[in-house]
């Protein structure tokens, strides 16, 4: 193979490798924060039959930190949400880099009410992601 036939599928590849990837993020496949849909920690309360089972996006105060590990060995951790006059509890599997007083934008799926054997737990997020407010860029907050 000559080098320009060399250098043309080399480059034909990374061209479709970056279409691959911007067309991800416009199809929304890849995970991503936008303003429009963050949603009020309060408007969640407020009317929790409407976001059960849903995808959220919430920003809060994160308090009481617990971090802990799985039957599996897996590390989880678990915190409170909180903001204005309402709070959620958040889990998550894997490590987070969060800490106790930082501001957070948290993304997952909201329970109204969750079974734990004889435990109900209300107003729970079952964490896809969690950003600390400071790492994220003007445009993801607005």
């Amino acid at each position: 193979m000559t080098n320009a036939a060399s250098f043309i599928r080399r480059h034909i590849g990374q061209s479709a490798l970056i279409l691959l990837l911007i067309t991800a993020g416009y199809s929304g496949w890849v995970p991503a924060l936008h303003a429009g849909s963050m949603l009020e920690l309060t408007d969640l309360l407020a009317h929790p039959e409407q976001y059960d089972k849903q995808t959220v996006s919430v920003v809060g105060e994160v308090s009481n930190l617990q971090l802990a590990t799985t039957r599996d060995g897996q590390n989880a951790y678990g915190f409170l949400l909180k903001s204005g006059k309402g709070t959620v509890k958040v889990i998550g599997l894997g490590k987070t880099r969060v800490r106790d007083g930082e501001q957070v934008v948290v993304e997952g799926i909201f329970s109204r009410l969750r079974q734990g054997g004889r435990t109900a737990v209300l107003n729970e997020i079952k964490a896809e992601l969690v950003r600390p407010l400071a790492q994220l860029t003007p445009d993801f907050v607005g």
